[in-house]
């Protein structure tokens, strides 16, 4: 008889056991309410990690939703990069940083994809040739400019704005943006703002302005200043 409960108890101890390893290495950390990553993570937040990180040539690995060495090494090589404390792992501020929308983070994700093709107008316009994150940039800035209620409150009011870019006076505007210019303007909606939260940026070659030169820098990238 003892033998016969003792069975039970034994079962129920096995599979508590097998139910914590599964969470702890196999659950898919999308699901879970708080937004991170880290090495033994695997699901779509991973392969969203792994797609950025490849195309901007963090990571050289298969994007294959699984958070091993090589994505843990590439989010650390993009956290020294921007700023973040290269722990490898991709915490609510990485995330951010890399345009990553997840639950409990509500920056990005609300431009319409008129504002998006705009976008990548003015990026192709102004900072085609510059660094990928220097195109991201500039679409940030005008994304920060629409939050900020000393300029107009959307993306098309902004970028048209008299005088706030040559590009437009100029017509270069109206050239037909490459794919890249098209990514950066979606990373810039996202959320990934590599600027710091400026509202200005200048070239300091061709500046001839001299108030842009009293605003105070947040990032250099490529030939453009970016400053609040």
């Amino acid at each position: 008889m003892i033998k016969r409960k003792i069975i039970p108890i034994i079962l129920l101890i096995v599979s508590l056991f097998a139910f914590m390893v599964y969470n702890i290495y196999f659950r898919d950390d999308n699901n879970s309410s708080i937004a991170l990553s880290k090495y033994g993570s695997r699901g779509d937040e991973v392969r969203q990690i792994q797609n950025k990180l490849k195309r901007w040539g963090y990571y050289k690995g298969n994007v294959d939703g699984i958070y091993g060495t090589q994505t843990q090494s590439a989010v650390k090589w993009f956290q020294s990069k921007n700023g973040l404390t290269a722990d490898g792992i991709a915490g609510p501020k990485t995330l951010a940083a890399m345009g990553i929308t997840s639950t409990g983070n509500s920056g990005g994700g609300t431009a319409s994809n008129s504002d998006v093709n705009l976008l990548a107008h003015l990026i192709y316009a102004e900072a085609r040739g510059e660094p990928y994150s220097g195109q991201v940039a500039v679409a940030s800035v005008v994304l920060n400019r629409v939050k900020n209620s000393s300029f107009p409150n959307t993306v098309a009011g902004v970028i048209y704005q008299r005088g706030a870019f040559s590009v437009v006076s100029d017509g270069q505007i109206n050239l037909s943006p490459n794919q890249t210019a098209i990514s950066a303007a979606q990373d810039a909606v996202n959320g990934w703002d590599p600027t710091y939260g400026a509202i200005y940026y200048f070239n300091p070659r061709t500046a001839t302005n001299g108030w842009i030169w009293s605003r105070p820098v947040t990032v250099v990238i490529g030939n453009h200043r970016f400053c609040k």
